[in-house]
């Protein structure tokens, strides 16, 4: 899966010109599934980004995570995170098909609502209007390939951070 997180002051989208999603304080994630993705490949993606860090403390330090803050999630799907960029025209067969990637998609939203945040979120595969008011601007891309890796790595040498 592959997302990006951006902390926002607020964020909203519209299919046809009505809301379909809005929040606060939180987190827009635009979100990508790959063909290769799980049910676990989602939970660990959605702990991980409910987990970050990124909001700022009493003393300036982006120490506080979404919880903390009492943020949201306004998560939308985003195919076009898997483009293949080698040519003026992007491709998408990287991307994971309808029938894999809506219930990953779901599965994701669905563990951020099990840890307790309110989860807003656009329709798959939709002409989507998206607006966000962007806080810093923090943006964090997640890839779970360099996930995998580095907890395959740390495993290797008894590092479970």
């Amino acid at each position: 899966m592959r997302a990006v997180v951006t902390r926002v002051r607020s964020a909203s989208v519209a299919i046809d010109g009505a809301v379909s999603g809005a929040i606060g304080q939180g987190y827009l994630v635009l979100l990508g599934v790959g063909p290769g993705d799980t049910v676990d490949t989602a939970n660990q993606l959605a702990d991980k980004i409910c987990n970050l860090r990124v909001f700022e403390d009493e003393n300036g330090k982006m120490n506080r995570n979404l919880e903390q803050v009492g943020g949201s999630l306004l998560v939308v799907s985003q195919f076009t995170l898997y483009a293949d960029t080698s040519s003026r025209r992007p491709g998408f067969t990287g991307a994971a098909k309808p029938d894999v990637a809506v219930p990953l998609y779901e599965r994701f939203m669905e563990r951020c609502r099990e840890r307790g945040f309110d989860v807003q979120h656009g329709q798959f595969g939709a002409d989507m209007q998206v607006e966000s008011v962007n806080d810093g601007p923090v943006t964090i891309l997640f890839d779970t390939e360099n996930l995998k890796r580095h907890y395959l790595n740390a495993s290797a040498i008894g590092d479970h951070r």
